[in-house]
């Protein structure tokens, strides 16, 4: 058997096959999970087993793909509203890390390469252990490394399966409860203007040109108990009710321009239909209300976007994402038509686009590789998980960029995200176990003991950041808190408490910050250890 698992395909295997058994094994409740795979590896590592570094690299940027392609489509609306509070979380969780490294440095007499190591470690940033030695010079950084990383994996994964079960709380009804910067948009209202100015008297909607600035729709126009569906060249008389739909501030500005807000009484009208539709054509995913010129080709109005259970404000440039519930108004032979083209021509059992990944792929590593020049402190690269999360995080915001397909259905991403997962998680275990128990035992139990509480403190603070100052969901937190600590296997437990994106949407939102303030932190130390 020893033999055996001299082949690298086989040991590849029999890790996989030993971890994931291992992880779903529920104990009270609580299981591993991914991080199985970890401490299998890790098993295997100490008895000189070793995965190719190619799997490891592969299963991360697999991962982190995912991961952005995943959070992409929200990710730059969020970071231009309140969402950049999960990038100040990330900057506040290496800030209390790198504190907590000098007083146990200080504390301990480790050395300054031993103690940034097990910064890093704790952190599991391995560009920030790059930026370690490059600053440091010293292989003792891989030692502290080596021995902060496994209990720094550990530590995230058993506190974000733990915390929920201490709180008793329903994770999905405080998600809906709390605040949420991926989904700070109020909900859109309908209201009645009847039209009073005499400036917009006999002027077509699209002379109006009001839904460029704002987000205000008109879906119909009451006129002598008539109801006449609202196209670009309906002519607006005085006198006139619109029924509109929009949000409360733009509504009220609206209101001022034509008239003024009457009691909303919606006429019965046989041929005008209200219909919601669900996206789910390949050839929609990507697109605007723009780029689909459904009034003009059409005839029809959206009145209002619903995403994840939540109602958004009706914007004609929102890129529409798979599953999508869009709201028209219309005729029903109309609607009928318009439905076809939302609706997927040929069942699919996946869409994922080999090519699609391979181009992303190859573009974030290359990406990955450019030097960044930090003033004083050298330069960083992003590697092989930062290069390509940013580049993923472009695609998947846009969908499609020429022949780049980047809106795959959910079960197809989570495979790539749970394969990637495992494939990074057997390689940095077997990286990790090499020469664990030599260097604590020539060490002592301090290292271990410093780079826990390096681990510990940076989690407790963080969540406490997140979920007191912030006033965060729990499930905002713990992904802000993974991305934070840069923990791939602690974001991968997030998903499995809960099926929704937000968790990855967190921890790509932090994570990038993280990723630099480590690798910042691990060179400025040396000044003060």
């Amino acid at each position: 058997m020893v033999d055996l698992l001299e082949e690298p395909l086989l040991l590849l295997f029999v890790i996989l096959f030993f971890g994931s058994w291992l992880g779903q094994t529920k104990i009270k409740g609580l299981s591993l999970g991914s991080a199985g795979v970890l401490l299998v590896a890790m098993t295997f590592g100490h008895f000189g087993y070793q995965v190719s570094p190619i799997v490891q690299n592969f299963g991360l940027s697999l991962f982190i793909v995912a991961v952005g392609l995943q959070a992409g489509p929200r990710f730059f609306r969020m970071m231009r509203s309140s969402g950049i509070i999960f990038g100040v979380t990330a900057l506040l969780v290496v800030l209390v890390a790198s504190i907590t490294t000098v007083i146990v440095s200080k504390f301990f007499h480790l050395s300054e390469a031993l103690s940034i190591g097990l910064m890093t470690g704790a952190l599991t940033s391995t560009p920030g252990l790059a930026a370690a030695l490059q600053a440091t010079n010293d292989p003792l950084a891989s030692v502290g490394y080596g021995i902060a990383y496994p209990f720094g994996v550990l530590a995230v994964v058993l506190f974000v399966q733990l915390l929920p079960r201490a709180l008793k709380v329903d994770l999905i009804k405080d998600l809906k409860q709390t605040n949420n910067p991926a989904r700070n948009e109020e909900s859109p209202e309908v209201t009645t203007i009847e039209v009073t100015n005499p400036s917009i008297n006999k002027q077509t909607l699209k002379e109006l040109k009001f839904q460029k600035n704002n987000s205000v729709v008109i879906s119909r126009v009451i006129r002598n108990n008539r109801n006449i569906i609202a196209l670009s060249d309906t002519v607006i008389l005085k006198g006139d009710k619109l029924v509109t739909v929009g949000m409360r501030s733009d509504l009220d500005n609206f209101c001022q321009f034509a008239g003024k807000e009457v009691p909303t009484n919606l006429i019965n009208a046989d041929h005008i239909k209200l219909r919601k539709v669900v996206v789910d054509s390949d050839e929609i995913i990507g697109k605007n209300i723009n780029d689909l010129r459904l009034r003009r080709n059409f005839g029809v109005t959206v009145t209002r976007i619903e995403r994840s259970g939540f109602e958004y404000n009706q914007n004609a440039k929102i890129r529409l994402e798979r599953g999508d519930v869009l709201t028209i108004v219309s005729s029903e032979d109309r609607l009928n038509e318009v439905e076809k083209l939302f609706t997927r021509k040929t069942l699919a059992v996946t869409n994922v686009d080999i090519f699609s990944i391979s181009i992303i792929l190859l573009i974030g590593i290359l990406f990955g590789m450019v030097p960044i020049p930090l003033p004083g402190l050298g330069t960083i690269t992003l590697g092989v998980a930062g290069g390509p999360l940013f580049v993923a995080l472009i695609i998947g915001h846009f969908g499609k960029i020429g022949p780049i397909q980047a809106r795959y259905f959910q079960p197809s991403n989570q495979v790539i995200r749970d394969f990637g997962l495992v494939l990074f998680l057997a390689g940095a275990g077997t990286t990790a176990g090499q020469g664990l128990v030599d260097v604590v035992q020539s060490e002592g139990l301090r290292l271990v003991f410093g780079g826990t509480l390096i681990t510990i403190v940076p989690i407790v603070v963080g969540f406490f950041i997140a979920r007191k100052l912030f006033k965060l969901s729990i499930v905002h937190s713990l992904g802000a808190l993974c991305g934070g600590m840069t923990s791939t296997p602690g974001l991968g437990s997030v998903n499995q408490l809960v099926d929704t994106e937000d968790p990855a949407i967190a921890y790509a939102a932090a994570y990038p910050f993280a990723l630099i303030f480590v690798a910042i932190a691990s060179q400025l130390l040396i000044f003060f250890l």
